[in-house]
């Protein structure tokens, strides 16, 4: 792990950092969503306006009187609320992050109160395309409005006031996730005090921006989308669904991850002249894509890569991103993985340099790990406890 540029402050990973279980027994264990209801309509950045719409979201931890220990997780394009903890009924659904939050992990839920909240447009319980339109009393489908991260975050800051808190101890992400933390930094500066992003960019390059584009085509053009109104159908597009899964995922590894994991394997030794699986790269592929398309929705997959395609605070600063970020006021952690080629670490880099011209407070860790994009989700002893002792630090401040 390299800490970069001189000029910011740098989070070392000393000793003295606290260990970073990972056996079952630190698990938070059995969690319930929650569904929070607001019936105050939502302008989105479009000018399309929602009303009578929930949001799911999990807590761990314990808020404080003060309700000052409140750490806000954002999720990125296909997780949700559920961020650590297993259901009762459904023990093999751990949270996506459950390796970093829970009782004695590197957001230690016996210091912080944690939140997660599944956005505006998802399919995992909040209101989305497959919901009814009030309207109409049929499931919005295509006529769902677009949705951009900083409608996400006016959302979730309507949860914030919902449970009384006025300021969050961080609001943390990753990928999407760390663009939405981005945003809180810009939109609602008194209400966080450190800003975490992680494996996150301020825009995507031309090359993401395309990446997404054919995946969306490949579900507009699927015969079952029906322009979005599928359900109506009972079908799902999921030949879409699947490409669309197997181009990101594509994107998600490494060059080196793939290449340990697979190589050139083949499934039976030999060739098989055809057009079918030769290759364990592909059976991977197709196995991922076909349980992508049995859970995923794609009208909420199209919503969201269009999101992270407009995400760009600074276009509205003729692209200067260090005035985009002049009215931040948190502290900042960042972190990028050396092998990740989709968001790189330059990206982290350019955000960090913005920040350091307006003074802020900033942490940037670049570490060396050979997983890509995927790093970010994966247990790293260095980048688990570099969260580890930066929330240790939030937390001291707080006491």
């Amino acid at each position: 792990m390299t800490t970069v540029p001189s000029s910011t402050t740098s989070v070392s990973t000393p000793a003295s950092a606290p260990p970073v279980p990972t056996t079952p027994t630190s698990s938070i264990g059995f969690v319930t969503p929650q569904t929070i209801q607001f019936d105050q309509p939502l302008t989105l950045q479009s000018g399309a306006t929602i009303s009578d719409y929930h949001l799911m979201i999990e807590t761990y931890g314990t808020l404080n009187a003060d309700k000052s220990n409140a750490v806000l997780i954002c999720h990125a394009l296909n997780a949700s609320h559920h961020v650590a903890g297993a259901y009762a009924d459904d023990q093999k659904n751990i949270g996506w992050w459950d390796n970093m939050i829970g009782p004695g992990k590197s957001v230690d839920t016996n210091r912080f109160f944690v939140i997660g909240i599944n956005n505006l447009g998802s399919c995992f319980g909040s209101t989305g395309p497959m919901h009814n339109n009030p309207q109409t009393g049929k499931p919005y489908g295509a006529d769902f409005p677009v949705v951009t991260v900083e409608d996400w975050v006016q959302a979730q800051a309507r949860v914030a006031d919902h449970l009384g808190i006025q300021q969050f101890a961080a609001v943390m992400g990753g990928s999407l996730g760390g663009m939405q933390a981005l945003a809180w930094s810009m939109l609602f500066p008194d209400r966080l005090r450190h800003c975490v992003v992680i494996a996150s960019t301020a825009k995507l390059s031309a090359q993401n921006i395309a990446f997404n584009d054919v995946a969306r085509q490949a579900i507009l053009t699927d015969p079952d989308f029906y322009g979005g109104d599928f359900y109506a159908h009972n079908v799902v597009p999921r030949r879409g669904l699947r490409v669309a899964r197997m181009i990101g995922h594509i994107t998600y590894l490494s060059n080196d991850d793939m290449a340990e994991k697979f190589g050139r394997d083949l499934r039976t030794g030999e060739y098989q002249f055809g057009f079918g699986i030769d290759f364990e790269i592909e059976s991977y592929l197709r196995y991922q894509a076909d349980k992508f398309a049995d859970y995923f929705d794609a009208n909420t997959y199209l919503l969201i890569t269009k999101a992270l395609d407009y995400f760009d605070p600074a276009r509205a600063f003729d692209g200067d991103l260090s005035k985009a970020l002049a009215k931040t006021k948190a502290k900042f952690l960042l972190a990028s993985f050396t092998t990740d080629w989709r968001f790189s670490p330059q990206c982290s880099r350019d955000i960090v340099q913005a920040l350091v011209s307006n003074q802020r407070t900033v942490s940037y860790a670049e570490i060396d790990a050979p997983h890509g994009h995927d790093a970010f989700l994966l247990d790293d002893a260095r980048y688990l406890n570099l969260i580890a002792a930066y929330f240790a630090n939030i937390d001291q401040e707080l006491a």
